[in-house]
C-alpha cells in the first residue's frame, strides 16, 4: 500500500508540481517547506558516473525548556566521515583494478540532520547540479549511479522513500532502524551497519551478563527513540529484566519534575539511552546523578563518544558501558588529512571554518553563521587540536570506516555491473541492487565471507568499551574497550567481557548491583507475585529433601533417591548405606563373637553327652531327642549370620525361613519330650494302655509332623510372594537403609505365629507335668525354658515394629540368641552340672 501511494506521488502529483512550478504559482499541495539553514553546503565532481552523497555533517540543538531557541553545531567526526567520502571516491579512481577507464564523481550534500533538508538534498542530487525539480533531471544523460547516505534513521528512511520511486541504490553508513531490513518495502536499499534488534539484544545480553535485572530506560523524543524503547523492553523480557522507569526526553521541566519524584521512590544503577541522539539528556543524567551517586551509563553506537562527553562534561563522576562499531583495524595507511588533498577542495574548508567557530567562539567570516554559533559552548577546547593532530594517526575508525564501506561497496557493484553492461543508461542503474548482493567481500579484506547479509546489512562485532569520566583523577577521562559481542556466535559465547579492565566508581572499584529485590541465594527460591514486576519478589527457603544450587532459582529441585540436601540447602549430599556391617558396626562383632562361642559351647555339650551316652541322665526321656535338639539350637546360633552383613536376596530368603524351621524343629522336639514325660508317668500303673506308646516312634512323628507344617508354610510363602533386597530411602533423610522386605507380611507373620502356637503348646504341656513324682523331672526345666523362649519372643514383636534399619535386625538377632541361649541353658546346663560336677548322682536311683 505505501508502495501504491508513492507511485501516485511520482506519477500524478509531481508533475503538476513541476508545472505549477514553471509557472511562478503558489501551490499548498506541492510546498515543500524547508528547515532555515545558515549556508547550502554543495559539493559537486563530475565524472563519468556520479554517486549522490546524503552526509550529516552538522545538527541543531534545542535547549531544554525552550524549543524555540536552536543553534547548530558541527562535530570532528563529522569532518572526518567528509574526508572518509572524500578519500574512498580519489583511491577508487586512482586503483586501476576498479572501474578502469570509468571516473566517479560525487555530488553532496548536508542533510543537517533534518529529515525536510534530507529529502530537499536527494531531490537536488536527481535533479543535477543546476536546479531542484522532481521527477525532473536537468542532465542529458543519466549519471546519477547511486546514493550513499545517510547516517541517522530520521533522514534515511525518508530519503529512501524518494529514491525507491526511481530504484536507486541506496547504501546507509548509520542508519538502525529496523523498518529498513524489510526487503519488499526497501529492496534497494542497503546499510553498512546492523539494525537495533542486534545491538539492542547485545544490551540486554549485556545487562543480564552482570546480573542485574532492574533498568531505567531514557529515550529521544522521537519516532526512532519510540520504536528502539520498545525493542529494548523486548529483549530485555526475554532475558528476565525489568524495567524500573522508561522517560522520554523532553523539553519540559514538569515532565522532569516528575520523573523526578519517580527516581526516589526506586533503586536502580542502571540507565540505558536509546534512540536519536540529543543533548537534552545532559539535564536528564545530572539530575538522575544527584539522586543516585553511582550508576551506571549503557549506550548504543548511536551515542558516540564525542556525543558522551557533550552530555556528561559536567558531571564530578560517571562510568559507562558503550556498544559502539568494531574497528577492523584496517586502512591504517590513509592520507585523509593530507595538505594537497585539503588544498584542492574549497568546500571541505568551509566545514573546518564551521568546527573553528563551535570550537573557539570566534566570529567567523560569514556573519549569519554568528549569529546561529553565538550561544554554542564547546565540550572541550581541545577538538580541534585533536582533529589536526589525527593527521599523524592517518586512521579511520568508527562512522567514517563505515562511510568508506559505503562507498567501496556501491563502487563494486557497478564494477561488476559495467562487466555486464556497456551502456550507462539510468533505466539499467535500476537493476544495481542486485549486483550489491554479489558482492563477498569489500575491496582488500579477504577475510569477510560475505558483505551484505539478507537483510541488507554489513554483519560486525560491537566493540564494548568502558568510559569513565572522573575531574578528581589525572587524566580526568579514560576510556577503555573492556569487551566483544559477537551477533553470529553460539549464544554462551557472544559476550566476552574483561571485568578487570572496568571502572566501576572512585572508591573500592566494587561492581554496582542494580536489582529489584535482594538476590535468592542458594537454598532458596523465589516467592512470586509479591510485585507486578517479575523481578521484584521474596526469597523463601527450599522445601524438606530440595535445594536450589543457583541463585534466584524459579524453583527447588528434588533431590535423587539416592542424596539428600546439605544444611545449606544447596547441594545434594550422598546418603550413607546403612546395614549390619562387619567393617562400621561394633555391634555385628559383639554378635559374631556371642554367637560362635555359643555354637562352640553347645558343640562341647553334645560331644559331652554323647561321651556320657550310656549315664542314666543321658539315657533318661529319650536321649536322641537331646542330640537333635542341641544340634537345632547350635543351627540357631549359626543362622545369626544370615542376619548380619550386606542383605542380598538369598540371605532374606534363607534368613527368616531357616531360624523358623529350626525353632519348629528345637520346640517340637520340646514338645516330644514333654509328651514322653506324661505318658511315662502314666504307662508306670500296671496294665496301662500308654505302655503302647512308649519307644521313639511317637516322638519322631511328633517332630516331623509339626516340623512339616513349618515347612509348608516356608514353601508357601517363598512361592507366592518371597522376601528381597529392599532400600528404604523414606526413613530417614540422611540414610539408605538396605534391608530385606517380607514380600508377604502374612508369610512373615505366619511363621512366627506358628512357632509361637509350638511354643505356647510346649509351655502348657511342660508346665502340667512339672509336678510328676520324679527325683529328675525335666518337664520343669522344659516348663522354664519355655517361659523364657515365650518372654523373649513376645517382647520382641514391640521392639520389632518401633526400630527401623539395622537396629531392626540387631532385635531379630538378639532374639534368637537369648532364646537359643535359654533353651540351652535351662534343660540342658544342670544335666552337664550333674555329668560333670556330680556323677554321683547320675544314676539310676537318684534318676527315678
Amino acid at each position: 500500500m505505501v508502495i501504491l501511494y508513492l507511485y501516485i506521488f511520482q506519477f500524478c502529483l509531481m508533475p503538476q508540481c513541476v508545472t505549477l512550478w514553471r509557472s511562478g504559482m503558489e501551490s499548498p499541495a506541492c510546498s515543500l517547506k524547508l528547515p532555515d539553514v545558515i549556508d547550502e553546503f554543495d559539493y559537486f565532481q563530475d565524472g563519468d558516473l556520479i554517486i549522490g552523497g546524503v552526509l550529516t555533517l552538522r545538527s541543531k540543538i534545542e535547549y531544554l525548556g525552550l524549543p524555540e531557541e536552536k543553534t547548530y553545531s558541527s562535530s570532528v567526526r563529522y569532518y572526518v566521515n567528509l574526508l572518509a567520502f572524500l578519500y574512498a571516491i580519489d583511491n577508487i579512481n586512482q586503483d586501476p583494478d576498479i572501474l578502469p577507464n570509468i571516473t566517479l564523481g560525487f555530488h553532496l550534500y548536508d542533510s543537517w540532520l533534518e529529515p525536510k533538508k534530507g529529502v530537499q538534498s536527494v531531490l537536488q542530487i536527481l535533479s543535477g547540479p543546476n536546479g531542484t525539480v522532481p521527477n525532473y533531471s536537468c542532465k542529458g544523460q543519466g549519471k546519477l549511479a547511486g546514493v550513499i547516505g545517510d547516517q541517522y534513521s530520521s533522514t534515511t528512511i525518508p530519503i529512501a522513500q524518494i529514491l525507491g520511486l526511481y530504484k536507486y541504490t541506496q547504501v546507509s553508513y548509520g542508519a538502525t532502524d529496523y523498518s529498513l531490513s524489510d526487503r519488499l518495502l526497501y529492496p534497494h536499499v542497503f546499510r553498512t551497519v546492523q539494525n537495533d534488534h542486534v545491538c539492542y539484544f547485545g544490551i540486554a545480553k549485556l545487562v543480564k551478563h552482570f546480573g542485574w535485572n532492574w533498568v531505567g530506560i531514557l529515550f529521544s523524543d522521537d519516532d526512532t527513540g519510540e520504536t528502539e524503547a520498545q525493542i529494548l523492553k523486548r529483549h530485555l523480557a526475554s532475558q528476565e529484566i525489568c524495567v524500573a522507569f522508561e522517560k522520554r526526553i523532553t523539553v519540559n521541566y514538569a515532565a522532569m519534575d516528575q520523573w523526578t519524584d519517580t527516581l526516589h521512590k526506586i533503586n536502580c544503577k542502571v540507565l540505558i539511552l536509546c534512540g536519536s541522539f540529543t543533548s537534552n539528556a545532559q539535564t536528564y543524567i545530572i539530575e538522575y546523578s544527584q539522586i543516585n551517586k553511582n550508576f551506571i551509563l549503557i549506550l548504543p553506537p548511536a551515542w558516540t563518544s564525542e556525543k558522551i562527553k557533550s552530555i556528561t562534561f559536567y558531571l564530578s563522576f560517571i562510568t559507562s558501558l558503550h556498544f559502539k562499531f568494531f574497528d577492523l583495524q584496517i586502512l591504517r595507511n590513509t592520507s585523509l588529512f593530507d595538505d594537497d588533498l585539503l588544498s584542492k577542495r574549497p568546500q571541505v574548508q568551509l566545514l573546518l571554518d564551521d568546527l573553528i567557530v563551535t570550537s573557539y567562539n570566534i566570529t567567523s567570516t560569514q556573519n549569519g553563521k554568528n549569529i546561529y554559533f553565538q550561544n554554542f559552548t564547546t565540550s572541550s577546547q581541545t577538538l580541534i587540536r585533536f582533529t589536526l593532530s589525527m593527521s599523524g594517526r592517518q586512521t579511520l575508525y568508527g562512522e567514517s570506516l563505515q562511510v568508506y564501506f559505503a562507498v567501496e561497496a556501491m563502487a563494486e557493484a557497478i564494477h561488476y555491473f559495467t562487466k555486464i553492461n556497456r551502456s550507462f543508461n539510468i533505466n539499467r542503474f535500476k537493476q544495481l541492487h542486485k549486483y550489491m548482493k554479489q558482492i563477498k567481500h569489500p575491496f582488500k579484506i579477504a577475510d569477510r565471507m560475505t558483505f551484505f547479509d539478507d537483510n541488507g546489512e554489513f554483519p560486525f562485532q560491537y566493540t564494548i568499551a568502558n568510559r569513565m569520566v572522573s575531574l578528581a583523577s589525572t587524566p580526568p577521562k579514560s576510556y577503555i574497550d573492556v569487551g566483544l559481542y559477537t551477533p553470529w556466535a553460539k549464544e554462551e559465547d557472544q559476550i566476552h567481557i574483561d571485568p578487570n579492565k572496568i571502572i566501576w566508581n572512585q572508591g573500592n572499584n566494587k561492581k554496582l548491583e542494580s536489582r529489584c529485590a535482594d538476590t535468592c541465594l542458594p537454598g532458596s527460591r523465589k516467592k512470586q507475585g509479591s510485585s507486578i514486576h517479575s523481578c521484584c519478589y521474596g526469597c523463601v527457603p527450599c522445601s524438606e529433601g530440595q535445594i536450589s544450587n543457583t541463585t534466584d532459582s524459579e524453583n527447588c529441585m528434588k533431590c535423587p533417591d539416592e542424596a539428600f540436601p546439605n544444611e545449606m540447602k544447596d547441594r545434594c549430599v550422598p546418603k550413607l548405606v546403612e546395614f549390619l556391617s562387619y567393617t562400621d558396626d561394633p555391634i555385628v562383632g559383639v554378635f559374631s563373637a556371642v554367637s560362635i562361642l555359643c555354637c562352640l559351647l553347645t558343640g562341647l555339650i553334645l560331644g559331652i553327652f554323647i561321651h556320657h551316652q550310656d549315664t542314666p541322665i543321658v539315657k533318661a526321656n529319650n536321649r536322641d531327642l537331646s542330640y537333635l535338639l542341641l544340634v537345632s539350637i547350635m543351627l540357631s546360633f549359626l543362622c545369626v549370620f544370615l542376619f548380619l552383613g550386606h542383605p542380598v536376596d538369598v540371605t532374606c530368603m534363607l534368613r527368616v525361613t531357616s531360624f523358623g524351621v529350626i525353632f519348629s524343629v528345637a520346640v517340637s522336639s520340646l514338645l516330644a519330650k514333654s509328651i514322653m514325660v506324661c505318658i511315662a508317668f502314666k504307662a508306670t500303673k500296671p496294665g496301662s494302655h500308654w505302655r503302647k506308646w512308649m519307644g521313639a516312634k511317637l516322638p519322631n512323628s511328633i517332630i516331623c509332623v509339626f516340623s512339616l507344617v513349618q515347612v509348608i508354610i516356608c514353601v508357601t510363602w517363598l512361592s507366592i510372594s518371597p522376601p528381597f533386597q529392599d532400600r528404604d530411602i523414606h526413613s530417614y533423610q540422611g540414610k539408605i537403609i538396605i534391608q530385606c522386605n517380607e514380600g508377604s507380611v502374612i508369610g512373615f507373620y505366619s511363621v512366627l505365629g506358628y512357632l509361637g502356637l509350638l511354643a505356647a503348646v510346649s509351655f502348657i504341656i511342660a508346665f502340667l507335668a512339672r509336678t510328676l513324682p520324679d527325683s529328675f523331672n525335666e518337664a520343669k526345666y522344659i516348663t522354664f525354658s519355655m517361659l523364657v523362649f515365650c518372654s523373649v519372643w513376645i517382647a520382641m514383636i514391640p521392639a520389632y515394629l518401633s526400630t527401623r534399619g539395622k537396629y531392626m535386625v540387631a532385635v531379630e538377632v538378639f532374639a534368637i540368641m537369648a532364646s537359643s541361649s535359654g533353651l540351652l541353658g535351662c534343660i540342658f546346663f544342670p544335666k552337664g552340672y550333674i555329668i560333670l560336677f556330680r556323677p554321683d548322682l547320675n544314676t539310676k536311683t537318684y534318676i527315678h
